[in-house]
């Protein structure tokens, strides 16, 4: 990643602080979903035919690898920072052009100034705008601590691309909940474009569906999806950093995000200095570090440090034992008596008229 796509990744002190930051879910580590309401001019007219975009922000491909070789793609390339934000983005279908693109300018969140998107998604947010008059959107914050314990499950992990794959299904299912007549959607690739289109053609059957790269440069709705998730991510970002300075009181840490965190990429010697100034040798790091990822797996494994716990395994029977195993029993003098014997009865005794008579 080079200087100026560092640039675009790092959270703006002044982003707008939209309706889907919920701050106690952010600073709890807990994924959530927010959903603005219908737009009255579709919810009035649910026969409107109405187009989707779907895109996503912090997930992010680096150093020039195209999305759909993620698969192939290590992840100490990827951001360890905080949480991936998933956007859907729907409007009539006849406004699709004519006031994303040609009124308001939307493209892909990355060709666009941090202050840019602020401000189309604070236009998307204010009643009375034409955007907020004629479109909807809702976005899915996966935190970097539910990603985390996903992709680090001892069998059967849930990788990203199975992630990102439900996030988006979830919402497209959430929007059509409501009523929304969608009869196209866009979305940005994951994974193998071909793949991820047929399992969304099986799922909406009755749906135009497109599936490709640079969808997001391609498609205004896809555009608009990634402003929503991109400036949704830069203000839980800031929710999360800020989060971490109040947890210490005597910690001396930078007032802004982008002078500790940077952009979260490793190739961000800002990010890469937090995470070795402030890994705990116990726990590492919290809520805002996704530990699967290799650049705060191989830190905590490699920094002289830290503390290395061996955890049994689950599965293995040699080496699991009973709660009754750590009770003490008397010896019976009766061998088929001690056989048969409750051993926690055993271990309380018998009662006193037992033993009396």
């Amino acid at each position: 990643m080079d200087s100026q796509d560092i640039a675009q990744e790092t959270p703006p002190e002044n982003v707008f602080n939209a309706p889907s930051i919920h701050q106690d879910e952010l600073i709890r580590g807990i994924s959530y979903t927010h959903r603005t309401s219908t737009p009255d001019i579709i919810k009035n007219d649910l026969s409107r035919e109405c187009v989707l975009g779907v895109d996503e922000a912090g997930r992010g491909p680096v150093l020039g690898i195209d999305p759909i070789h993620w698969e192939n793609v290590d992840q100490a390339d990827n951001a360890p920072a905080g949480p991936m934000v998933y956007g859907v983005f729907y409007l009539p279908m006849e406004q699709h052009r004519s006031l994303l693109a040609e009124k308001h300018h939307f493209d892909d969140s990355k060709l666009l100034t941090p202050q840019v998107r602020s401000n189309l998604m604070q236009a998307l947010c204010t009643s009375g705008t034409d955007l907020h008059e004629s479109c909807g959107w809702a976005t899915r914050v996966m935190s970097a601590r539910d990603i985390s314990s996903a992709m680090l499950k001892p069998a059967g992990t849930y990788n990203l691309n199975a992630q990102a794959m439900d996030a988006t299904i979830d919402l497209i299912k959430e929007i059509f909940a409501h009523g929304v007549n969608i009869s196209q959607i866009y979305v940005d690739t994951i994974g193998k474009a071909e793949l991820y289109q047929k399992k969304l053609e099986r799922i909406f059957p009755t749906v135009m569906i497109t599936v490709c790269p640079k969808a997001d440069s391609l498609y205004p709705c896809v555009s608009a999806a990634s402003v929503c998730a991109k400036v949704t991510r830069d203000a839980a970002l800031n929710v999360c950093y800020q989060s971490t300075r109040l947890l210490d009181a005597q910690a001396i840490a930078p007032n802004s995000i982008a002078d500790a965190w940077g952009s979260g990429y490793p190739s961000d010697a800002r990010a890469i200095t937090w995470l070795k100034e402030n890994m705990d040798p116990l726990f590492g790091w919290g809520n805002e570090c996704r530990f699967s990822w290799s650049t705060a797996k191989n830190m905590l494994e490699t920094k002289g440090n830290s503390i290395r716990i061996d955890w049994p395994d689950v599965n293995d029977d040699e080496h699991v034992r009973r709660v009754t195993d750590f009770y003490i029993i008397k010896p019976s003098r009766n061998t088929e008596e001690d056989e048969s014997e409750d051993e926690l009865a055993a271990w309380y005794g018998k009662p006193v008229a037992e033993s009396i008579f």
